[in-house]
């Protein structure tokens, strides 16, 4: 089996309301100068890596973005993933004291109200070969037709017009492959930087995926990812299914719910979504059973196989009651259905975009505690692990050096920088460096010389 770095970056959009919920027009930056007034009073900066390995900062357009630590294994990087919205919602309490506002929402989405896109970024740690780019081409049709499986559900405005589709991302894609990750945005970024031995290792970056409310969903969308990643680095060709342009396709894609729209191919033949993801799901699988690789799953990314399974039956067989739980457009489109219903408003309404925010917000004022502790939607992780995970790191990268290093130069009250590939601990000016090259080990004994030097000298 093939072990594999991987990280979850998130962007969230911020606003404020008054105690009846009413929107208050708080400029972004003014709340997010708030949000990290405490980081930059601490460190002097609006960035920091945390204690648990992951790093806080704040991006451009003054949203807060929090990126996992590296993680090797699905339920960490669940659980690091929901320890960014609980720290976030901790220092937005705080922030709100000191701004007199009732309440700072927090939204885990990708679009906001003036249709400006920001993202949710997967990181997979893969392995340097010759026909790296060649082989990324192969998976722009899984990447184009995921959304169908994986996508967070979108109701979309334009004049004349409210439709309910699969992603918020889909329409803000503007390449397949590109070493540019705004100025193209593209599904796949190439630029490579792998914050790892450069030697042997790349970062497949990729853009396009949502970011996902549902962590059954968020389950399933790294573990299929990573699975087919795990195929192709053991020498299988995905089939060749290029689309003559992916753009379209995938915009397609978004606005069919059904998962049967044609895509016209490169060959001039066509194909469904939910073909595509048949096939290659068929591949996978046929090699895991080959390798004998399903006997060391661990019961996450066996869940997240069985979910892949689950959600391609729903779409052959329309009947989506076992999997309605945990894939999230369909959860979402469920609920607004039934809002709909219940009060005979149309999708227009501006009760319904008040229930997509509602939906997307990791906040006190959110949905997804409610709808988890209502079986409304499933998790895949649970509140000790995300507590846990709040403080300290995945025990399988080197997060775990890094994280010790942080935790004794604060407990030591010591100048420090960190980086995902090394630590700095300042001495009356000096400095010493350690460098992190290897992802994947769990001790350095330079560093735990620079620990036992911390604890020696208190």
């Amino acid at each position: 089996m093939i072990n594999r770095i991987m990280g979850i970056e998130t962007e969230y959009g911020i606003a404020s309301s008054d105690s009846s919920g009413a929107h208050i027009a708080t400029e972004p930056a003014v709340i997010a100068e708030q949000l990290f007034a405490d980081m930059q009073q601490r460190t002097g900066s609006t960035s920091a890596f945390l204690e648990n390995g992951g790093r806080l900062y704040l991006d451009i357009g003054d949203h807060p973005e929090y990126a996992t630590a590296e993680c090797t294994q699905l339920a960490d990087l669940l659980a690091q993933d929901r320890a960014g919205d609980e720290l976030l919602v901790q220092m937005a309490q705080v922030a709100q004291e000191r701004l007199e506002t009732s309440h700072i929402h927090l939204f885990k989405n990708n679009v906001d109200t003036a249709q400006h896109s920001y993202g949710c970024h997967e990181n997979y740690l893969v392995r340097r070969r010759l026909d790296f780019l060649d082989r990324l081409n192969d998976l722009v049709p899984f990447f184009v037709t995921r959304q169908l499986l994986v996508g967070a559900g979108y109701v979309y405005h334009e004049p004349g017009t409210v439709r309910f589709e699969l992603s918020q991302r889909a329409r803000h894609m503007h390449g397949a492959v590109s070493t540019s990750s705004t100025r193209t945005r593209p599904m796949i970024n190439t630029r490579d930087e792998p914050h790892a031995d450069a030697e042997n290792y790349r970062r497949m970056h990729v853009i396009v995926g949502d970011s996902n409310m549902s962590s059954a969903t968020t389950a399933l969308k790294v573990g299929m990812t990573n699975a087919v990643l795990n195929v192709m680095e053991d020498g299988v060709r995905l089939p060749s299914l290029q689309l003559l342009d992916p753009m379209r396709a995938i915009r397609d894609v978004a606005q069919d719910l059904s998962g049967r729209v044609l895509l016209e191919r490169a060959n001039g033949q066509t194909i469904s979504a939910t073909e595509v993801q048949a096939e290659i799901f068929q591949i996978v699988r046929e090699h895991y059973e080959r390798a004998g690789w399903f006997a060391d799953l661990d019961p996450l990314m066996r869940y997240a196989f069985d979910l892949w399974e689950r959600a391609l039956h729903a779409f052959e067989t329309n009947d989506f009651g076992a999997v309605h739980t945990e894939i999230e457009w369909i959860a979402k489109y469920e609920l607004i259905t039934r809002y709909r219903h219940r009060f005979h408003v149309p999708l227009s309404d501006d009760r319904i975009s008040r229930l997509e925010l509602a939906w997307h917000d990791v906040s006190s004022a959110g949905l997804r505690s409610k709808l988890e502790q209502s079986g409304v939607l499933k998790s895949a992780v649970s509140d000790d692990d995300v507590a846990r995970a709040m403080h300290y790191p995945p025990q399988t990268s080197r997060a775990r050096i890094r994280s010790a290093f942080i935790h004794a130069a604060r407990r030591h009250h010591r100048d420090f920088s960190a980086d995902w590939g090394l630590v700095r601990l300042f001495n009356d000016g000096n400095g010493v460096t350690v460098g992190l090259s290897d992802p994947f080990a769990t001790s350095n004994a330079d560093i735990e010389a620079l620990i036992d030097s911390m604890e020696n000298n208190e």
